[in-house]
């Protein structure tokens, strides 16, 4: 009987024991969880495509993307490249706080004739990369007329 007594005390202990260890790993699972949903950054671009239309050999080729961290946490770019050397992006460097715009300047080779269509790849603590686009035309700059002198009437003759 006493046997019986002590291993039904036993047993209840383990029962116990076994369910505070699970109740306090679940509330540690929830706290995880809302914490990492809380605490996100989210960048929103006001456009993703820049078009320069029409512009010739040796044109300012500056673009600019504004942004605004829309999430709840700082925002970190990590990196800006482009596809081609043509395109240098610049980018801030320090955190965007929560409710923060900054932008991204792209500065494009306008010494280059023909079409643009570049892009740039804007890699940031979201964890989702931004693609950002440029596009246009560029050409040699029209030549100046020299308009012709059809007034004769300068020329004398003696």
């Amino acid at each position: 009987m006493k046997k019986v007594l002590l291993i039904s005390l036993l047993l209840l202990g383990v029962i116990t024991l076994n369910a505070q260890a699970t109740k306090k790993k679940a509330d540690r699972n929830t706290v995880t969880t809302e914490e990492s949903v809380e605490k996100k950054p989210e960048i929103t671009f006001e456009k993703k495509v820049y078009d320069y239309g029409q512009i010739y050999v040796g044109d300012n080729g500056e673009s600019y993307f504004k942004f605004k961290n829309t999430g709840n946490a700082d925002l970190i770019l990590t990196n800006c490249s482009s596809s081609c050397g043509c395109t240098v992006p610049e980018w801030p460097k320090e955190p965007i706080p929560p409710g923060g715009t900054a932008e991204i300047k792209v500065k494009y080779n306008t010494n280059r004739q023909g079409a643009i269509n570049k892009q740039v790849y804007v890699d940031s603590n979201t964890g989702q990369r931004v693609i950002l686009t440029i596009t246009g035309n560029v050409s040699k700059k029209p030549t100046e007329a020299v308009p012709e002198n059809s007034n004769n009437n300068m020329i004398q003759t003696r």
